[in-house]
Protein backbone atom coordinates (compact mmCIF):
# COMPACT_ATOMS: atom_id res chain seq x y z
CA UNK A 1 0.00 0.00 0.00
CA UNK A 2 1.43 3.57 -0.66
CA UNK A 3 1.13 5.53 2.34
CA UNK A 4 2.45 8.86 0.66
CA UNK A 5 3.24 9.84 -3.22
CA UNK A 6 5.04 13.41 -4.02
CA UNK A 7 3.98 14.19 -7.38
CA UNK A 8 5.83 16.86 -9.71
CA UNK A 9 7.09 18.48 -6.94
CA UNK A 10 9.46 22.09 -7.89
CA UNK A 11 11.35 24.08 -5.52
CA UNK A 12 13.36 27.11 -5.70
CA UNK A 13 15.86 29.03 -3.13
CA UNK A 14 17.01 32.73 -4.11
CA UNK A 15 16.67 31.81 -7.95
CA UNK A 16 18.30 28.29 -7.22
CA UNK A 17 16.10 25.19 -8.71
CA UNK A 18 16.69 22.40 -6.46
CA UNK A 19 14.02 20.15 -7.10
CA UNK A 20 12.46 20.30 -10.73
CA UNK A 21 9.37 18.23 -11.28
CA UNK A 22 10.72 15.26 -8.88
CA UNK A 23 8.24 12.38 -8.28
CA UNK A 24 8.10 9.58 -5.18
CA UNK A 25 6.36 7.13 -3.38
CA UNK A 26 6.51 5.33 -0.33
CA UNK A 27 4.72 2.00 0.33
CA UNK A 28 4.26 0.64 3.72
CA UNK A 29 7.23 -1.30 5.15
CA UNK A 30 10.35 0.73 2.97
CA UNK A 31 13.16 1.75 3.93
CA UNK A 32 14.55 4.15 1.87
CA UNK A 33 18.02 6.62 2.01
CA UNK A 34 18.40 9.89 0.16
CA UNK A 35 21.65 10.72 -1.10
CA UNK A 36 22.95 13.43 -3.14
CA UNK A 37 25.62 15.66 -3.39
CA UNK A 38 24.98 19.03 -1.26
CA UNK A 39 22.66 21.24 -2.09
CA UNK A 40 20.72 19.18 -4.38
CA UNK A 41 17.92 19.04 -1.99
CA UNK A 42 17.71 15.92 -0.44
CA UNK A 43 16.27 17.86 3.20
CA UNK A 44 14.26 20.34 0.99
CA UNK A 45 12.05 17.15 -0.15
CA UNK A 46 12.33 15.82 3.13
CA UNK A 47 10.38 18.45 4.84
CA UNK A 48 7.95 18.56 1.88
CA UNK A 49 7.22 15.11 2.95
CA UNK A 50 6.67 16.03 6.22
CA UNK A 51 4.53 18.77 5.74
CA UNK A 52 7.00 21.14 6.97
CA UNK A 53 7.56 23.17 3.89
CA UNK A 54 5.21 23.68 0.66
CA UNK A 55 6.92 23.08 -2.92
CA UNK A 56 6.13 25.85 -5.18
CA UNK A 57 4.74 23.45 -7.87
CA UNK A 58 3.04 19.78 -7.62
CA UNK A 59 1.40 18.16 -4.59
CA UNK A 60 2.11 15.25 -1.90
CA UNK A 61 -0.55 13.00 -1.51
CA UNK A 62 -1.03 11.11 2.36
CA UNK A 63 -2.69 8.26 2.91
CA UNK A 64 -5.74 8.84 5.00
CA UNK A 65 -4.89 8.47 9.12
CA UNK A 66 -0.95 8.61 8.46
CA UNK A 67 1.20 9.32 11.30
CA UNK A 68 4.58 10.77 10.44
CA UNK A 69 7.06 11.25 12.71
CA UNK A 70 10.03 13.84 11.57
CA UNK A 71 13.56 14.45 12.77
CA UNK A 72 14.72 17.68 11.39
CA UNK A 73 19.01 18.69 10.99
CA UNK A 74 18.17 20.98 14.28
CA UNK A 75 15.92 19.38 16.86
CA UNK A 76 12.99 21.86 17.74
CA UNK A 77 12.62 22.27 21.23
CA UNK A 78 12.08 25.09 24.13
CA UNK A 79 14.53 27.36 25.33
CA UNK A 80 14.38 25.43 28.78
CA UNK A 81 12.73 22.41 30.27
CA UNK A 82 13.50 19.01 31.14
CA UNK A 83 15.32 16.74 28.65
CA UNK A 84 12.45 14.64 29.13
CA UNK A 85 9.23 16.63 29.38
CA UNK A 86 10.99 18.03 25.25
CA UNK A 87 11.14 15.01 24.46
CA UNK A 88 7.82 13.79 25.26
CA UNK A 89 6.34 17.62 23.67
CA UNK A 90 5.28 16.67 20.88
CA UNK A 91 2.90 13.84 21.73
CA UNK A 92 -0.64 14.08 22.98
CA UNK A 93 -1.26 14.56 26.25
CA UNK A 94 -3.07 11.45 26.65
CA UNK A 95 0.02 9.61 25.50
CA UNK A 96 2.67 11.40 27.80
CA UNK A 97 2.37 9.52 30.92
CA UNK A 98 1.98 5.93 28.96
CA UNK A 99 5.12 6.98 27.21
CA UNK A 100 7.22 8.05 29.94
CA UNK A 101 9.30 4.76 30.89
CA UNK A 102 9.82 4.34 27.05
CA UNK A 103 11.56 7.15 26.34
CA UNK A 104 13.49 6.91 29.17
CA UNK A 105 14.47 3.71 28.46
CA UNK A 106 15.55 5.34 24.66
CA UNK A 107 17.12 8.38 26.23
CA UNK A 108 19.17 5.89 28.39
CA UNK A 109 20.24 3.43 25.55
CA UNK A 110 20.99 6.50 23.85
CA UNK A 111 23.34 7.95 26.81
CA UNK A 112 21.11 10.21 28.18
CA UNK A 113 20.62 9.07 31.88
CA UNK A 114 19.75 11.88 33.48
CA UNK A 115 16.54 13.18 32.08
CA UNK A 116 16.12 16.10 34.31
CA UNK A 117 18.64 17.89 33.04
CA UNK A 118 17.66 20.90 31.66
CA UNK A 119 17.51 20.84 27.45
CA UNK A 120 19.69 23.70 27.29
CA UNK A 121 22.88 22.21 29.28
CA UNK A 122 22.57 19.65 26.51
CA UNK A 123 25.61 19.25 24.05
CA UNK A 124 25.01 19.54 19.96
CA UNK A 125 25.62 15.53 20.09
CA UNK A 126 23.43 15.21 23.16
CA UNK A 127 20.56 17.39 21.69
CA UNK A 128 20.62 15.17 18.48
CA UNK A 129 20.30 12.55 20.02
CA UNK A 130 17.31 13.84 22.33
CA UNK A 131 15.98 14.49 19.25
CA UNK A 132 16.25 11.11 17.75
CA UNK A 133 14.31 10.17 20.65
CA UNK A 134 11.55 12.32 20.39
CA UNK A 135 11.38 10.97 16.97
CA UNK A 136 10.98 7.18 18.00
CA UNK A 137 8.67 7.52 20.73
CA UNK A 138 5.96 9.52 18.41
CA UNK A 139 3.56 6.80 17.28
CA UNK A 140 3.98 6.84 13.93
CA UNK A 141 3.75 5.10 10.60
CA UNK A 142 6.25 7.12 8.42
CA UNK A 143 9.72 7.66 10.13
CA UNK A 144 11.77 10.75 8.37
CA UNK A 145 15.26 11.27 9.49
CA UNK A 146 17.26 13.80 8.11
CA UNK A 147 21.02 13.39 8.89
CA UNK A 148 20.06 11.36 12.09
CA UNK A 149 24.08 10.12 12.19
CA UNK A 150 25.59 13.28 12.48
CA UNK A 151 27.01 14.64 15.89
CA UNK A 152 26.91 11.19 17.41
CA UNK A 153 29.37 8.77 17.87
CA UNK A 154 29.79 5.51 16.75
CA UNK A 155 28.67 3.46 19.89
CA UNK A 156 25.22 5.62 19.68
CA UNK A 157 25.55 4.83 15.88
CA UNK A 158 25.14 1.34 16.15
CA UNK A 159 22.00 1.28 18.75
CA UNK A 160 20.80 3.81 16.85
CA UNK A 161 20.82 1.08 13.66
CA UNK A 162 19.51 -1.43 16.30
CA UNK A 163 16.62 0.72 17.33
CA UNK A 164 15.56 1.18 13.60
CA UNK A 165 15.99 -2.07 12.43
CA UNK A 166 12.90 -2.80 14.82
CA UNK A 167 10.96 -0.34 13.80
CA UNK A 168 7.88 -2.06 11.68
CA UNK A 169 7.12 1.81 10.01
CA UNK A 170 8.14 2.88 6.57
CA UNK A 171 11.77 5.48 6.98
CA UNK A 172 12.80 7.65 4.66
CA UNK A 173 16.51 9.01 5.91
CA UNK A 174 19.21 11.25 4.49
CA UNK A 175 22.45 10.07 5.68
CA UNK A 176 26.19 10.24 4.01
CA UNK A 177 26.85 7.09 6.43
CA UNK A 178 27.57 4.65 4.03
CA UNK A 179 27.36 1.41 6.43
CA UNK A 180 24.42 2.90 7.69
CA UNK A 181 22.63 2.77 4.51
CA UNK A 182 23.92 -0.45 3.47
CA UNK A 183 22.71 -1.83 7.17
CA UNK A 184 19.35 -0.29 7.00
CA UNK A 185 17.68 0.60 3.38
CA UNK A 186 16.10 -1.58 0.93
CA UNK A 187 15.85 1.40 -1.66
CA UNK A 188 18.25 4.47 -2.44
CA UNK A 189 17.11 7.26 -4.09
CA UNK A 190 19.75 9.63 -5.63
CA UNK A 191 18.88 13.04 -6.02
CA UNK A 192 20.64 14.96 -9.13
CA UNK A 193 20.52 18.11 -10.86
CA UNK A 194 16.32 18.72 -9.93
CA UNK A 195 15.88 14.65 -10.63
CA UNK A 196 15.76 11.35 -9.10
CA UNK A 197 17.07 8.60 -9.82
CA UNK A 198 16.36 5.34 -7.64
CA UNK A 199 17.41 1.69 -7.18
CA UNK A 200 16.90 -1.28 -5.12
CA UNK A 201 19.46 -2.14 -2.35
CA UNK A 202 21.50 -0.84 0.13
CA UNK A 203 24.85 1.44 -0.74
CA UNK A 204 26.66 -1.24 -2.13
CA UNK A 205 23.93 -1.90 -4.68
CA UNK A 206 23.64 1.35 -5.35
CA UNK A 207 27.50 1.82 -6.64
CA UNK A 208 26.89 -1.61 -8.58
CA UNK A 209 23.67 -0.39 -10.80
CA UNK A 210 25.17 3.42 -10.55
CA UNK A 211 28.65 2.55 -12.38
CA UNK A 212 26.59 0.07 -15.04
CA UNK A 213 24.13 2.75 -15.69
CA UNK A 214 27.01 5.26 -16.38
CA UNK A 215 28.81 2.51 -17.94
CA UNK A 216 25.76 1.99 -20.47
CA UNK A 217 25.38 5.38 -20.95
CA UNK A 218 28.78 5.95 -21.91
CA UNK A 219 28.64 3.22 -24.38
CA UNK A 220 25.70 4.32 -26.30
CA UNK A 221 27.45 7.96 -26.75
CA UNK A 222 30.61 6.23 -28.08
CA UNK A 223 28.15 4.43 -30.86
CA UNK A 224 26.43 7.78 -31.24
CA UNK A 225 29.64 9.70 -31.57
CA UNK A 226 31.02 7.03 -34.47
CA UNK A 227 27.73 7.20 -36.25
CA UNK A 228 27.14 10.81 -36.09
CA UNK A 229 30.79 11.74 -37.54
CA UNK A 230 30.19 9.24 -40.35
CA UNK A 231 26.66 10.97 -40.81
CA UNK A 232 28.76 14.11 -40.64
CA UNK A 233 31.09 12.81 -42.98
CA UNK A 234 27.62 12.14 -45.53
CA UNK A 235 26.28 15.30 -44.83
CA UNK A 236 29.34 17.19 -45.94
CA UNK A 237 29.64 16.32 -49.43
CA UNK A 238 29.90 18.68 -52.57
CA UNK A 239 27.04 20.54 -53.56
CA UNK A 240 26.10 18.32 -56.20
CA UNK A 241 25.14 15.53 -53.96
CA UNK A 242 23.21 17.27 -51.45
CA UNK A 243 20.39 17.17 -54.41
CA UNK A 244 19.76 13.24 -53.57
CA UNK A 245 20.46 13.41 -50.01
CA UNK A 246 17.33 11.49 -48.15
CA UNK A 247 15.25 13.59 -46.60
CA UNK A 248 14.56 11.29 -43.41
CA UNK A 249 18.95 10.78 -43.11
CA UNK A 250 19.16 14.53 -42.85
CA UNK A 251 16.25 14.40 -40.10
CA UNK A 252 17.67 11.67 -38.60
CA UNK A 253 21.07 13.46 -38.82
CA UNK A 254 19.69 16.76 -36.95
CA UNK A 255 18.58 14.33 -34.13
CA UNK A 256 21.87 13.06 -33.79
CA UNK A 257 23.27 16.26 -33.85
CA UNK A 258 20.93 17.40 -31.27
CA UNK A 259 20.99 15.09 -28.99
CA UNK A 260 20.79 15.02 -25.07
CA UNK A 261 24.58 13.92 -24.15
CA UNK A 262 24.75 11.67 -21.09
CA UNK A 263 25.90 14.07 -18.06
CA UNK A 264 29.27 13.16 -16.97
CA UNK A 265 29.25 12.67 -13.38
CA UNK A 266 31.12 15.41 -11.75
CA UNK A 267 33.59 14.51 -9.59
CA UNK A 268 36.12 16.11 -7.37
CA UNK A 269 39.79 16.06 -8.86
CA UNK A 270 41.69 16.58 -5.24
CA UNK A 271 45.57 16.81 -6.15
CA UNK A 272 47.76 16.10 -3.04
CA UNK A 273 48.83 19.23 -2.33
CA UNK A 274 51.16 19.93 1.17
CA UNK A 275 54.93 21.41 1.72
CA UNK A 276 57.75 19.92 2.97
CA UNK A 277 57.81 18.24 6.54
CA UNK A 278 61.21 17.60 8.18
CA UNK A 279 62.27 14.64 10.47
CA UNK A 280 60.87 16.49 13.35
CA UNK A 281 56.89 16.28 13.29
CA UNK A 282 54.58 16.69 16.73
CA UNK A 283 55.74 15.01 20.09
CA UNK A 284 53.35 15.00 23.03
CA UNK A 285 55.11 14.45 26.28
CA UNK A 286 52.94 13.32 29.38
CA UNK A 287 49.99 15.48 28.28
CA UNK A 288 46.99 15.95 30.57
CA UNK A 289 43.51 17.92 30.74
CA UNK A 290 40.77 18.41 32.53
CA UNK A 291 37.69 20.25 32.30
CA UNK A 292 34.88 21.27 34.64
CA UNK A 293 36.20 18.42 36.68
CA UNK A 294 36.37 15.39 34.35
CA UNK A 295 38.82 14.34 33.45
CA UNK A 296 39.80 13.74 29.46
CA UNK A 297 43.37 13.51 28.75
CA UNK A 298 45.89 11.45 31.42
CA UNK A 299 49.58 11.10 31.06
CA UNK A 300 49.48 10.87 26.92
CA UNK A 301 52.85 10.77 25.25
CA UNK A 302 53.68 9.91 21.46
CA UNK A 303 54.97 11.04 18.65
CA UNK A 304 53.63 11.32 15.45
CA UNK A 305 54.71 9.51 12.47
CA UNK A 306 55.48 11.78 8.92
CA UNK A 307 53.01 9.43 7.58
CA UNK A 308 50.75 8.58 10.09
CA UNK A 309 46.90 8.05 9.70
CA UNK A 310 44.91 7.60 13.19
CA UNK A 311 41.84 7.66 13.33
CA UNK A 312 39.96 8.83 16.63
CA UNK A 313 36.95 7.45 18.11
CA UNK A 314 35.01 7.49 21.54
CA UNK A 315 32.05 8.70 23.60
CA UNK A 316 31.00 12.51 22.57
CA UNK A 317 32.20 14.46 25.83
CA UNK A 318 35.61 11.66 26.02
CA UNK A 319 37.75 14.79 24.77
CA UNK A 320 38.58 13.94 20.92
CA UNK A 321 37.99 17.70 20.02
CA UNK A 322 40.12 18.65 23.18
CA UNK A 323 42.94 16.28 22.09
CA UNK A 324 42.90 18.16 18.41
CA UNK A 325 43.18 21.82 19.79
CA UNK A 326 45.66 20.82 22.39
CA UNK A 327 47.60 19.82 19.54
CA UNK A 328 46.65 23.06 17.36
CA UNK A 329 47.67 25.60 20.45
CA UNK A 330 43.88 26.26 21.10
CA UNK A 331 44.03 25.08 24.41
CA UNK A 332 46.68 24.48 26.90
CA UNK A 333 47.18 21.13 28.55
CA UNK A 334 47.12 21.34 32.61
CA UNK A 335 50.07 19.16 32.16
CA UNK A 336 52.76 18.14 29.78
CA UNK A 337 54.32 19.33 26.72
CA UNK A 338 53.35 19.72 22.80
CA UNK A 339 56.63 19.98 21.11
CA UNK A 340 56.18 21.15 17.33
CA UNK A 341 58.80 21.26 14.51
CA UNK A 342 59.89 23.92 12.67
CA UNK A 343 59.07 22.64 9.23
CA UNK A 344 55.31 21.53 10.48
CA UNK A 345 52.28 23.14 8.94
CA UNK A 346 49.37 22.11 10.33
CA UNK A 347 45.48 22.22 8.59
CA UNK A 348 43.09 21.95 10.92
CA UNK A 349 39.22 21.36 10.21
CA UNK A 350 37.50 22.50 12.86
CA UNK A 351 33.90 20.91 13.61
CA UNK A 352 32.21 23.96 14.24
CA UNK A 353 33.45 25.31 10.90
CA UNK A 354 34.88 29.19 10.74
CA UNK A 355 32.08 32.04 10.44
CA UNK A 356 32.07 33.55 7.26
CA UNK A 357 30.81 36.77 5.80
CA UNK A 358 27.88 35.66 4.31
CA UNK A 359 28.17 38.88 1.70
CA UNK A 360 31.12 37.57 0.63
CA UNK A 361 31.38 35.90 -2.96
CA UNK A 362 32.62 32.36 -3.32
CA UNK A 363 35.91 33.19 -5.02
CA UNK A 364 36.73 35.95 -3.02
CA UNK A 365 36.70 33.60 0.27
CA UNK A 366 39.35 31.40 -1.36
CA UNK A 367 41.38 34.29 -2.53
CA UNK A 368 41.58 35.26 0.85
CA UNK A 369 43.62 32.01 1.52
CA UNK A 370 45.68 32.01 -1.83
CA UNK A 371 44.82 33.17 -5.64
CA UNK A 372 46.68 29.79 -7.03
CA UNK A 373 48.31 26.64 -5.78
CA UNK A 374 50.93 24.08 -6.88
CA UNK A 375 49.99 20.97 -7.72
CA UNK A 376 51.95 18.23 -8.98
CA UNK A 377 50.27 18.67 -12.10
CA UNK A 378 51.35 22.07 -12.12
CA UNK A 379 49.98 25.90 -10.69
CA UNK A 380 46.11 25.93 -10.32
CA UNK A 381 44.12 29.16 -10.09
CA UNK A 382 41.46 29.47 -6.89
CA UNK A 383 38.70 29.52 -9.82
CA UNK A 384 39.96 26.19 -11.03
CA UNK A 385 40.41 24.60 -7.47
CA UNK A 386 36.57 25.62 -7.07
CA UNK A 387 35.46 23.91 -10.02
CA UNK A 388 37.26 20.38 -8.97
CA UNK A 389 35.61 21.12 -5.63
CA UNK A 390 32.13 21.38 -7.41
CA UNK A 391 31.73 24.96 -7.40
CA UNK A 392 30.98 26.01 -11.11
CA UNK A 393 31.86 29.38 -12.19
CA UNK A 394 27.81 30.91 -11.36
CA UNK A 395 28.47 29.69 -8.59
CA UNK A 396 31.37 31.12 -7.75
CA UNK A 397 30.45 34.53 -8.24
CA UNK A 398 27.52 34.14 -5.50
CA UNK A 399 27.37 35.23 -2.18
CA UNK A 400 28.20 32.61 0.31
CA UNK A 401 24.38 33.28 1.88
CA UNK A 402 23.27 31.58 -0.85
CA UNK A 403 24.96 28.14 0.10
CA UNK A 404 23.10 25.12 1.50
CA UNK A 405 25.31 24.03 4.82
CA UNK A 406 26.73 20.92 3.37
CA UNK A 407 28.31 23.70 0.37
CA UNK A 408 29.57 26.08 2.99
CA UNK A 409 31.65 22.65 4.69
CA UNK A 410 33.03 21.63 1.31
CA UNK A 411 34.12 25.23 0.81
CA UNK A 412 35.64 25.32 4.48
CA UNK A 413 37.64 22.27 3.39
CA UNK A 414 38.93 23.77 -0.04
CA UNK A 415 40.21 26.17 1.85
CA UNK A 416 41.87 24.32 4.62
CA UNK A 417 43.61 22.28 1.83
CA UNK A 418 44.81 25.84 0.31
CA UNK A 419 47.01 26.25 2.66
CA UNK A 420 49.26 23.64 1.61
CA UNK A 421 49.57 21.63 5.17
CA UNK A 422 51.90 18.74 5.78
CA UNK A 423 49.91 17.82 9.10
CA UNK A 424 45.96 17.56 8.70
CA UNK A 425 44.02 17.75 11.78
CA UNK A 426 39.88 16.39 10.98
CA UNK A 427 37.21 17.07 13.23
CA UNK A 428 34.53 15.46 12.00
CA UNK A 429 34.99 15.67 8.87
CA UNK A 430 32.15 13.71 7.58
CA UNK A 431 29.45 16.08 8.96
CA UNK A 432 27.45 17.13 6.53
CA UNK A 433 29.87 16.57 3.69
CA UNK A 434 28.18 14.23 0.54
CA UNK A 435 29.09 11.07 -0.42
CA UNK A 436 30.72 12.56 -3.53
CA UNK A 437 33.00 14.64 -1.53
CA UNK A 438 33.60 11.71 1.46
CA UNK A 439 34.58 9.48 -1.89
CA UNK A 440 37.20 11.77 -3.45
CA UNK A 441 38.58 13.16 -0.35
CA UNK A 442 39.61 9.71 1.26
CA UNK A 443 41.23 8.97 -2.12
CA UNK A 444 43.22 12.30 -1.69
CA UNK A 445 44.26 11.22 1.95
CA UNK A 446 45.50 8.12 0.78
CA UNK A 447 47.56 10.10 -1.56
CA UNK A 448 48.44 12.96 0.82
CA UNK A 449 52.50 12.41 1.77
CA UNK A 450 51.63 14.21 4.96
CA UNK A 451 50.32 12.62 8.74
CA UNK A 452 46.35 12.87 8.79
CA UNK A 453 44.65 12.50 12.65
CA UNK A 454 40.87 12.90 11.94
CA UNK A 455 38.24 12.64 14.79
CA UNK A 456 35.34 10.52 13.25
CA UNK A 457 31.91 8.53 13.77
CA UNK A 458 31.76 7.69 10.15
CA UNK A 459 32.97 3.63 10.24
CA UNK A 460 33.30 3.72 6.49
CA UNK A 461 35.75 6.99 6.20
CA UNK A 462 37.94 4.98 8.89
CA UNK A 463 37.97 1.91 7.52
CA UNK A 464 39.34 3.37 4.27
CA UNK A 465 41.66 6.11 5.99
CA UNK A 466 43.23 4.60 9.28
CA UNK A 467 46.03 2.59 10.00
CA UNK A 468 45.79 3.42 13.76
CA UNK A 469 42.82 3.69 16.26
CA UNK A 470 42.73 6.06 18.91
CA UNK A 471 39.99 5.73 21.44
CA UNK A 472 39.07 8.13 24.35
CA UNK A 473 37.15 6.88 27.42
CA UNK A 474 37.09 7.53 31.19
CA UNK A 475 40.32 9.72 30.73
CA UNK A 476 42.58 7.53 28.71
CA UNK A 477 43.54 7.03 25.82
CA UNK A 478 43.89 3.08 24.52
CA UNK A 479 45.81 2.98 20.72
CA UNK A 480 44.90 -0.04 18.53
CA UNK A 481 46.46 -0.84 15.90
CA UNK A 482 44.64 -1.26 12.12
CA UNK A 483 41.43 0.31 10.84
CA UNK A 484 38.37 0.88 12.57
CA UNK A 485 36.61 -2.72 11.74
CA UNK A 486 40.28 -4.19 13.06
CA UNK A 487 39.37 -1.85 16.27
CA UNK A 488 36.19 -3.20 16.79
CA UNK A 489 37.10 -6.94 16.54
CA UNK A 490 39.20 -6.57 19.20
CA UNK A 491 37.13 -4.34 21.46
CA UNK A 492 34.54 -7.10 20.86
CA UNK A 493 36.76 -10.02 21.89
CA UNK A 494 38.12 -7.98 25.04
CA UNK A 495 34.24 -8.32 26.17
CA UNK A 496 32.78 -10.86 28.29
CA UNK A 497 31.85 -14.16 26.70
CA UNK A 498 28.14 -13.20 27.56
CA UNK A 499 28.14 -9.60 25.95
CA UNK A 500 29.41 -10.72 22.60
CA UNK A 501 26.61 -12.04 21.02
CA UNK A 502 23.13 -12.00 22.15
CA UNK A 503 21.62 -15.00 23.96
CA UNK A 504 19.37 -17.27 21.65
CA UNK A 505 15.62 -16.69 21.91
CA UNK A 506 14.24 -20.37 23.15
CA UNK A 507 11.27 -21.20 21.28
CA UNK A 508 8.23 -22.45 22.81
CA UNK A 509 6.11 -25.71 21.80
CA UNK A 510 3.31 -24.11 20.17
CA UNK A 511 -0.15 -25.83 21.32
CA UNK A 512 -3.32 -26.48 19.52
CA UNK A 513 -5.87 -23.36 19.67
CA UNK A 514 -5.61 -20.33 21.69
CA UNK A 515 -5.35 -19.02 25.38
CA UNK A 516 -5.90 -15.78 26.53
CA UNK A 517 -2.84 -14.05 27.88
CA UNK A 518 -1.92 -13.78 31.18
CA UNK A 519 1.18 -12.78 33.98
CA UNK A 520 3.11 -15.49 35.30
CA UNK A 521 3.51 -15.66 39.22
CA UNK A 522 7.22 -14.15 38.85
CA UNK A 523 6.25 -11.18 36.16
CA UNK A 524 3.03 -10.31 38.74
CA UNK A 525 5.59 -9.90 41.67
CA UNK A 526 7.69 -8.37 39.11
CA UNK A 527 5.37 -5.78 37.64
CA UNK A 528 4.14 -4.93 40.64
CA UNK A 529 7.45 -3.02 42.04
CA UNK A 530 9.17 -2.36 38.80
CA UNK A 531 8.37 1.05 39.02
CA UNK A 532 10.11 1.37 42.65
CA UNK A 533 13.45 -0.78 41.13
CA UNK A 534 13.56 1.96 38.84
CA UNK A 535 13.66 4.76 41.24
CA UNK A 536 16.33 3.43 43.58
CA UNK A 537 18.30 3.29 40.52
CA UNK A 538 17.95 6.83 39.63
CA UNK A 539 18.46 8.03 42.39
CA UNK A 540 21.09 5.57 43.22
CA UNK A 541 23.02 7.34 39.40
CA UNK A 542 22.26 10.71 41.05
CA UNK A 543 24.18 10.48 43.87
CA UNK A 544 27.04 8.56 41.88
CA UNK A 545 26.97 11.82 40.10
CA UNK A 546 26.96 14.13 42.89
CA UNK A 547 30.39 12.56 44.19
CA UNK A 548 31.80 12.25 40.98
CA UNK A 549 31.60 16.11 41.28
CA UNK A 550 33.17 16.07 44.92
CA UNK A 551 36.35 13.66 43.63
CA UNK A 552 37.25 15.12 40.77
CA UNK A 553 41.38 15.51 41.77
CA UNK A 554 41.41 12.14 42.94
CA UNK A 555 41.70 9.85 39.58
CA UNK A 556 41.81 6.25 41.52
CA UNK A 557 38.41 7.27 43.17
CA UNK A 558 36.87 9.36 39.78
CA UNK A 559 37.84 6.27 38.06
CA UNK A 560 35.99 3.68 40.56
CA UNK A 561 33.02 5.98 40.98
CA UNK A 562 32.45 6.17 37.01
CA UNK A 563 32.41 2.28 36.61
CA UNK A 564 30.13 2.43 39.20
CA UNK A 565 27.60 5.16 37.26
CA UNK A 566 28.14 3.23 34.30
CA UNK A 567 27.40 -0.34 35.81
CA UNK A 568 23.82 1.18 37.17
CA UNK A 569 22.88 2.88 34.44
CA UNK A 570 22.93 -0.29 32.03
CA UNK A 571 20.85 -1.94 35.39
CA UNK A 572 18.42 0.98 34.80
CA UNK A 573 18.37 0.76 31.03
CA UNK A 574 17.48 -3.32 31.43
CA UNK A 575 15.14 -2.37 34.36
CA UNK A 576 13.15 0.34 31.34
CA UNK A 577 13.34 -2.36 28.87
CA UNK A 578 11.76 -4.81 31.01
CA UNK A 579 8.88 -2.37 31.74
CA UNK A 580 8.60 -1.77 28.27
CA UNK A 581 8.17 -5.25 27.87
CA UNK A 582 5.56 -5.82 31.14
CA UNK A 583 3.71 -2.65 30.48
CA UNK A 584 2.69 -3.33 26.83
CA UNK A 585 1.51 -7.22 28.12
CA UNK A 586 -0.64 -5.57 30.89
CA UNK A 587 -2.41 -3.72 28.41
CA UNK A 588 -2.88 -6.96 26.29
CA UNK A 589 -4.28 -8.53 28.70
CA UNK A 590 -6.53 -5.88 29.85
CA UNK A 591 -7.54 -5.79 26.31
CA UNK A 592 -8.73 -9.72 26.61
CA UNK A 593 -6.04 -10.95 23.97
CA UNK A 594 -5.53 -14.55 23.29
CA UNK A 595 -1.64 -15.62 22.88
Amino acid sequence: MILLSAQDISKTYMERKVLDGVSFFLGEGDKVGMIGINGTGKSTLLRILAGAEEPDAGQVVRTNGIRISYLPQIPEFDDHGSVLSQVLLHLPEDLKHSKEYEAKSILGKLGISDTDRDISTLSGGERRRAGIAAALIQPSDVLLLDEPTNHIDNETVQILEDLLMRYRGAIVMVTHDRYFLDKICRRIVEIDRGAIYSCEGGYSAYVQQKAQREADAEATERKNRSIYRRELEWISRGPRARGTKSKDRIERFEALKNREKPVIAEKLQLQSVSTRLGKKTIELEKISKAIDGKQLITDFSYIISRDARIGIVGPNGAGKSTFLKIIMGQISPDSGSVIIGDTVNIGYFSQECESMDPTLRVIDYIRETADMVKTPDGTVTASQMLERFLFTPELQYNRIEKLSGGERKRLYLLKVLMTAPNILLLDEPTNDLDIATLTILEDYLQSFSGAVIAVSHDRYFLDKMCSQIFEFKNGLCTRYNGNYSDYADRVKEELPKEERAPKPVQKRERTPGKTRLRFSFKEQREFATIEDDIAALEEQISEAEAQIGQFSADYVKLQELSEKRDRLTEELEAKMERWVYLNDLAERIERGEYQ
